[in-house]
């Protein structure tokens, strides 16, 4: 009976952790669109002067920038460059995290921005969202975790306990 109790336990565990999941990476997703919606607005006066003077060309801005005499503008050059990069990379995350929920939770778990990652992970509340991708999730995980646990915990048994010395009774007699 208690190892009825314990598996049970063990189920509701993985399950609790798997619905966290599409909700961790739904916030991943909202933090890199609000870097990215920043990022943009941060470009929008240098994105202007380059349409204007350089065809929209960010990096023609930052050549003419660097080539300059004044100290202040080989500055910017760097601090430009710096949040064309950015935008870069921000871009490329956000593009990732627009394919299916397969895609997204691979990137999520594999490749995410570090920094990104850090402060989601930081503001992150646990929430349990009501949706099919969160109820297969959770589903899936309690079901690993549970057979993953119990399998570790029943080898662990057996060295200890040398295998099984006697025959075990059937329990239908």
């Amino acid at each position: 009976m208690l190892r009825s109790y314990l598996r049970l336990m063990l189920f509701t565990c993985g399950l609790l952790l798997g619905v966290q999941v599409p909700g961790l990476i739904n916030d991943y997703s909202q933090r890199v669109q609000a870097h990215l919606l920043e990022s943009r607005e941060g470009l929008k006066g240098f994105q202007q002067t380059a349409q204007r003077f350089f065809n929209g060309d960010l990096q023609a801005l930052v050549r003419h920038y660097r080539a300059s005499e004044d100290p202040v503008f080989q500055s910017d050059a760097e601090s430009i460059d710096s949040l064309v990069s950015r935008n870069r990379m921000l871009e490329s995350e956000w593009q990732a995290l627009q394919g299916g929920w397969f895609g997204r939770t691979l990137h999520v778990l594999t490749q995410p921005d570090p920094a990104i990652r850090e402060e989601t992970f930081k503001g992150y509340s646990y929430q349990i969202l009501l949706t099919p991708e969160a109820a297969t999730w959770g589903l899936s995980c309690a079901l690993l975790f549970a057979l993953v646990v119990e399998s570790v915990l029943l080898l662990i048994g057996w060295v200890i306990m040398g295998g099984r010395r006697k025959a075990v009774q059937p329990s239908w007699r």
